[in-house]
């Protein structure tokens, strides 16, 4: 409901008539690119709340489901470890799962550096595609308190931005929204 609600804000600031004209203007994108990052921003502290293990579970759950939404259907998310050279992908829902499921007693995840490293590319279906880098910091802890695990992993998210429809009040409403997609790592350091 929220981002309909700054979907409908971005609307009314730029005005229906205009809002779906061949490329966007540079208000319009600033307008994006800030929705695009605040979902980013979503998605770090529901990472954090999944991955605490003082989360209750019904808890973590409910921040999954919610989670979901910020993603196209299909989207993968990749893990990294410094034990091992190769990248696993899982759903995103299978992501959150396994995070939930980590075998640490205290998790800490923090992102940083959230940028956009390349600019918005319309496609020739209409939908504009982007990337936005992130770092991300990984702290594991035993029973004791001991830090065992720990990681930053630079990441490249993909951001759509599509157009939609809902219908308000029986008149229907024109207005961009952003999906992320997938999650690719790119660099796991200590």
């Amino acid at each position: 409901m929220k981002r309909i609600a700054l979907a409908l804000i971005i609307l009314a600031s730029f005005g229906v008539s205009g809002l779906f004209a061949q490329e966007l203007s540079p208000e319009r994108k600033q307008a994006i690119d800030s929705l695009a990052l605040e979902k980013v921003r979503d998605l770090s502290k529901y990472i954090s709340i999944i991955g605490s293990k003082e989360t209750p579970w019904s808890e973590a759950n409910r921040v999954i489901d919610r989670a979901e939404e910020l993603f196209m259907q299909g989207s993968e998310i990749g893990v990294s470890s410094l034990a091992r050279p190769e990248i696993s992908y899982y759903t995103v829902r299978k992501y959150f799962e396994r995070l939930m499921r980590l075998n640490y007693n205290k998790v800490e995840i923090s992102w940083y550096n959230i940028e956009y490293v390349s600019d918005l590319q319309k496609q020739p279906d209409g939908t504009y595609v982007g990337v936005i880098t992130i770092f991300q910091k990984f702290k594991g802890y035993d029973a004791e308190g001991r830090l065992v695990y720990q990681d930053t992993t630079k990441k490249d998210i993909t951001v759509y931005v599509k157009r939609k429809e809902t219908q308000i009040g029986g008149r229907l409403i024109g207005f961009w929204d952003v999906l992320l997609g997938d999650i690719r790592v790119k660099e796991t350091t200590r």
